[in-house]
């Protein structure tokens, strides 16, 4: 890829240079992190070069990588919140209690603390939350106007919420009920055969969001930043459920998807999504431990799940087993 000319120490002179991704390795607070960098080299003598905007793209992937591995806030959702809540930078920080450019920072690319990314994190998952904030600390915004904006956003959002129970937040509590030890790992890969076999039996999707192709396999986003103080402990168990919401045909799923399924550790199950073909597809050549936000798209999913379901001879939900079993003797 050919870019703008930049000078070159060995040239001594102003050259075109290529740009070709790379694994790199780098230090923050002491600790080494691997990620994947870009490097341009002049087209001439091959040197390395420095060239500005590619130091700062892989510092962000540095950071990126360290966020992810440290349980910290993405970068995407930080800057999401001003937005979500109408509320500027400047307003948001005086809100929340900080100093005027300490949310300004974090929007721009600095790593806030455990306890800021925290906080972050909760507003942005729980509206109910900010709305208490925005009532206690009003006096601290600049105006009535940015009171008034940010609370009809946030009125909209628990007004909405209110109105709808979504379908995977139902089969989650369902799943919690049932299994008496579930780790945050498990439970995403549970979501995720839920998705592909109810596809597979009914025809359509049971769960509107997507999920991404992470590291440890396919993730639902919120769902991990919901539950990842748990990290490989099993999450809370749900004390009741009425099962009456599902349909038989949507319980049938999840039961055996609970029986031949959720039987097995999060990191086995991690091990079955890295040998399918919706999570390797949507990886691509990505290196292994390179984060990711790329979507498994549904039609890959379904597809998937449609060919296991006739390989298997699956007539009801049940014969799962043999897939999971399968599964299991080939890892």
């Amino acid at each position: 890829m050919i870019k703008t000319k930049v000078f070159c120490e060995e040239c001594r002179n102003d050259v075109e240079y290529t740009i070709t991704s790379v694994p790199m390795v780098g230090k923050i607070k002491g600790k080494e992190y691997q990620y994947t960098g870009s490097e341009a080299r002049c087209m001439d003598c091959g040197s390395l070069l420095y060239v500005p905007e590619l130091s700062d793209a892989n510092l962000r992937s540095l950071y990126d990588v360290f966020r992810q591995e440290n349980g910290i806030i993405p970068l995407d959702i930080i800057r999401a919140i001003p937005e979500k809540y109408a509320i500027g930078k400047r307003p948001l920080s005086l809100l929340l209690g900080w100093g005027e450019q300490t949310y300004s920072r974090y929007s721009d690319g600095s790593i806030p603390t455990r306890q800021y990314s925290d906080t972050l994190l909760r507003i942005y998952n729980e509206p109910q939350i900010y709305a208490e904030l925005l009532e206690a600390n009003k006096a601290n915004l600049p105006s009535q106007h940015a009171y008034e904006k940010s609370r009809h956003a946030v009125d909209a959002l628990l007004s909405s919420s209110n109105n709808s129970c979504t379908k995977i937040d139902a089969v989650i509590q369902y799943l919690l009920f049932q299994c008496e030890d579930i780790t945050p790992l498990a439970l995403q890969k549970a979501l995720y055969y839920v998705q592909g076999f109810h596809y597979a039996f009914h025809r359509d999707f049971l769960f509107e969001e997507d999920c991404q192709a992470w590291v440890h396999g396919p993730v639902y986003r919120d769902i991990y930043f919901r539950y990842r103080d748990y990290r490989f402990d099993p999450i809370e168990r749900t004390s009741s459920f009425n099962s009456e919401v599902f349909s038989a045909g949507e319980k049938a799923i999840y039961d055996s998807v609970i029986n031949n399924i959720c039987c097995y550790s999060g990191k086995i199950l991690e091990r079955f999504t890295h040998n399918e073909t919706p999570w390797l597809v949507t990886r691509g050549s990505l290196p292994l431990f390179e984060p990711s936000d790329r979507i498994i798209e549904k039609s890959i999913i379904g597809a998937y799940f449609d060919e296991v379901k006739s390989k298997y001879r699956m007539v009801n939900p049940s014969d799962i087993r043999a897939y999971a079993q399968d599964m299991f003797r080939q890892i």
